[in-house]
């Protein structure tokens, strides 16, 4: 209508279809805008999209898990499915003498055997020999995920032997936690550990803090599973890796760090603050295995070797060289401390397997996949191959790109 005293025009215009669409297409380009810097912002941040799931990693056909009870060994293996019902499947075994174990993986339904020798020895701390070096950490839980690694670098065939003869396969912590196939990664290592000893080759496992963490009791980052399988075996989740457990009591004989031909290993770092103590790697190994059964916690009056079990200084926690202003020179300073040229470290992302300080620090944890979901974007595993003085990255299809 009109103000005729005024002349003024204040007749209502609706709004066009046209000019409603053209203010919607506004808004979804700038939502779309946001959403773009958003998902960039998280997948620099290492941020991915879990979608799917494989529930078989979560059915039956889990273990075995061997306890000690009384004079004798038990290996105890789930059965079936929440639907019909569990039941656990018991053998005993003489305390003292080697026994035979199948190791189920219900992610494909698969078995391996696996000749389980209840001897727990101390590995050493340094070793010589020039022979070629595979390193790979944090495979968490994955075992599809580590069994297809290891047969593409020719470090196993199909059937799951060792065929990489006297070479060094380095497993440098965090096999355990966050993914459903635990149980069964830890008796592959098991079996391979017997294996390349018995070709003149080695399997190093160097435990990170989760190994730690469960032998301590820590299972917080434990797949959900795990929960239900301790309930079924009538058991805590901590007894799982505990000291009646024959894995437990074979993780807890391990080491935290060690050296090959002059190249350190550790899941974590060194701090520079090592260099102001007196310890040798022998005694840092002792002092650390001496409290894989004791949780830390802060203290007001902390032991000195509290240092090396502090999540932020101790070896298998450490951070520094991608968190801290750490300078060439202290790097440089800390190996040479303890005898060594490099240090080979996981427990820090890295979007891939890359070298810093001069490459004297080579990073190799990546995001492996996931066994039973898929990821956004892709994931692909990583590790290091070491020989003649030189360095590789190999990918999850065993080829090499030098670093």
């Amino acid at each position: 209508m009109s103000d005729l005293r005024s002349g003024v025009d204040v007749t209502k215009k609706e709004p066009t279809v046209r000019s409603v669409l053209a203010c919607a297409g506004r808004c979804l380009i700038f939502l779309l805008f946001v959403a773009i810097l958003a998902i960039g912002f998280g997948l620099w941040q290492g941020a991915d999209f879990y979608y799917g799931q494989n529930d078989a990693a979560k059915s039956g056909g889990e273990g075995p898990h061997v306890f000690q009870r009384g004079d004798h060994w038990v290996s105890q293996t789930l059965h079936g499915d929440g639907e019909q019902g569990f039941r656990v499947e018991e053998r005993r075994h003489a305390l003292a003498e080697p026994f035979r174990v199948q190791v189920s993986v219900p992610l494909d339904g698969t078995r391996f055997a696996v000749e389980a020798t209840p001897l727990f020895l101390t590995p050493p701390t340094q070793y010589r020999g020039g022979q070629a070096i595979l390193a790979v950490s944090d495979i968490e839980g994955n075992y599809r995920t580590f069994r297809d690694f290891l047969i593409n670098a020719k470090v196993i065939d199909s059937d799951l032997n060792w065929t990489f003869g006297d070479g060094r396969l380095v497993l440098l912590g965090d096999f355990v936690d966050r993914g459903a196939s635990v149980t069964p990664v830890l008796w592959l290592i098991y079996k391979l550990e017997q294996e390349a000893a018995a070709s003149g080759g080695r399997v190093h496992y160097i435990l990170g803090n989760h190994e730690i963490k469960n032998l301590q009791g820590n299972f917080q980052s434990n797949h959900d599973k795990y929960s239900s399988v301790a309930a079924i075996l009538g058991r805590r989740q901590s007894d799982l890796l505990g000291e009646e457990a024959f894995l437990g009591r074979w993780l807890a004989s391990k080491n935290t760090v060690e050296v090959i031909d002059g190249i350190l290993f550790v899941h974590g770092g060194l701090h520079p603050g090592l260099m102001e103590q007196s310890w040798s790697l022998e005694d840092m190994n002792r002092i650390v295995r001496d409290r894989y059964r004791r949780a830390w916690y802060p203290k007001q009056q902390a032991d000195q070797q509290d240092f090396l079990i502090d999540p932020r200084t101790g070896p298998s926690w450490y951070r520094g060289y991608f968190k801290d202003r750490l300078t060439q020179d202290q790097v440089d300073r800390t190996l040479a401390h303890f005898g060594a040229t490099s240090v080979v470290v996981g427990h820090t992302l890295n979007w891939r397997v890359r070298t810093l300080f001069d490459g004297k620090v080579i990073a190799i944890d990546v995001k492996h996949p996931v066994d039973d979901s898929f990821t956004l974007p892709p994931r692909r595993s990583e590790g290091v191959w070491l020989e003649g003085g030189k360095a590789w990255r190999v990918r999850d299809d065993g080829s090499r790109a030098a670093l």
